[in-house]
């Protein structure tokens, strides 16, 4: 994004009077953007500091590859420390049980953020805390500091999910929907599970009043109307800012992946891409059918695909993902499609030419990931906020299909018929072609938008003066 001029010369008049602090939750999804935000933020003129695990800041800024060196050294990152507590593995749970060692690692680190507080502060005429609400507990502290102030980052979530979800149920206020979408919108009844809810409900309770408003990774732009974005502030003296999309930027360079030498050699919009967010766990049956699906179609495409089980995140692991895969199908892969067996960067991905399409989950990194790059999906709902996202995209956007009805279980198992059906209605028909169309306009349109002048531009211009008046 590029600033305007009288926000350029910051740096010469605020020197380190106001200092920006970073707590990001510790998952690859919160951390990115949280950086990215840091860079742009960065890029006015302030201090900004960024605080996380160890091995996560370390792995932070391998994958970052894309921002500009200059941007990158620009950013103070500091450890956090914390004794690692171990995990009961007898506890039931209805998602992958690295996210129960995310959620251990998260809640001890109240201590170090405080430390750190307690240092800065008096070295800064104003600490500007920007963190994430899944990290409310460990920042808690920030309202005994006088010279402090803090603000939400709410990087995986859509203003149209979040209002449907979260607010509508207890202000009372309608939908601003028409009739027609408004009869087909998905219930967020059995979609998630009683571990997210047990833990948003824990820290939601020491958001309180300090914070000061909200940062949202989105924008009218992304989701085609303010309409939501206004009603998030509803009932709250809190100030709202819609400055998306953040998300890593894409670099030319191919960084050694092999996936992006394989997409140089398929034609253009050929290529399926289906990938899916960390909290997915698919059963070896539906991992079965979707294999037999993709093979069916006859359509190219390249697939991530791992276990979500295998993950280990305690300091010093190895945060490689483990993939597996259905047996028997590799050997039909040549020239029509290509597994993935390591992290692979989805933003160049999705932003190369060969990219047709992405099946997804519709978790909202990847929404915002898809409609910047102007590439069409098909929703494949899996948990949360996923039939929201989705159901913006595909109903109220128009730049995607969906793999089944909105009515139907989440466990239900897909066909491989039905999974087959709906990737050639994307890939090969004239209806597809015209959710291509809709969704490269959209994309184009939400890149301006970051542009000098631009909605998303003036946005985060507005944040920048409010937090350095």
């Amino acid at each position: 994004m590029d600033n305007t001029e009288n926000l350029a010369n910051l740096k010469k008049q605020l020197g380190d009077e106001v200092v920006v602090v970073m707590v990001p939750f510790q998952t690859q999804s919160h951390l990115d953007p949280f950086l990215q935000l840091a860079c742009l933020i960065s890029s006015y003129g302030l201090s900004v500091h960024y605080l996380s695990l160890p091995t996560y800041n370390h792995d932070t800024k391998t994958r970052a590859t894309a921002i500009n060196p200059s941007d990158l050294a620009n950013i103070h990152f500091h450890d956090l420390q914390m004794t690692p507590t171990p995990l009961d593995p007898h506890i039931p749970s209805e998602v992958p049980k690295h996210f129960h060692l995310f959620w251990n690692v998260t809640m001890h680190l109240r201590h170090s953020i405080t430390s750190f507080l307690r240092d800065i502060s008096s070295k800064s005429r104003r600490i500007v805390m920007i963190y994430d609400c899944l990290m409310s507990y460990n920042v808690q502290d920030i309202s005994s500091f006088d010279n402090a102030e803090s603000y939400i980052f709410n990087p995986v979530i859509s203003a149209f999910g979040m209002y449907c979800d979260h607010i509508f149920p207890h202000v009372g206020l309608p939908i601003p929907i028409e009739q027609q979408l408004l009869q087909k919108l998905p219930s967020s009844e059995g979609w998630y599970c009683d571990e997210i809810m047990r833990i948003s409900s824990f820290q939601v309770q020491y958001i309180g009043n300090s914070s000061a408003g909200d940062i949202h990774n989105t924008s009218k732009v992304m989701e085609g109307s303010n309409a939501f974005i206004d009603l998030l502030g509803i009932g709250q003296d809190k100030k709202q800012w819609a400055i998306g999309p953040v998300l890593r930027p894409t670099k030319k360079e191919k960084n050694g992946f092999p996936c992006l030498d394989w997409l140089d050699k398929q034609p253009p919009k050929s290529v399926l891409y289906v990938s899916y967010d960390m909290l997915t766990s698919f059963s070896d049956e539906q991992i079965k059918e979707l294999a037999m699906g993709l093979e069916l179609s006859k359509q190219k495409f390249i697939w991530l695909l791992y276990d979500p089980d295998n993950t280990d995140i305690y300091l010093g692991a190895d945060l490689k993902r483990k993939f597996e895969f259905h047996a028997g199908f590799e050997e039909r892969l040549d020239g029509v499609g290509l597994l993935v067996r390591d992290w692979a960067p989805q933003t160049e991905i999705l932003a190369h030419s060969s990219i047709g399409g992405f099946l997804c989950a519709c978790d909202w990194t990847s929404c915002v990931e898809t409609i910047t790059m102007g590439v069409p999906i098909i929703a494949w709902p899996t948990h949360s906020d996923h039939p929201k996202n989705g159901f913006l995209l595909t109903e109220m956007l128009k730049i995607g299909l969906v793999i089944r009805e909105w009515d139907k279980k989440r466990d239900e198992v897909v066909t491989a018929s039905t999974i087959d059906n709906v990737v050639r209605k994307l890939m090969a028909s004239e209806e597809g072609d015209e959710v291509r169309k809709r969704a490269k306009e959209l994309g184009e349109a939400v890149r301006k938008s970051t542009e000098k002048g631009g909605a998303s531009q003036l946005e985060l211009d507005y944040f920048i003066a409010h937090i350095t008046r």
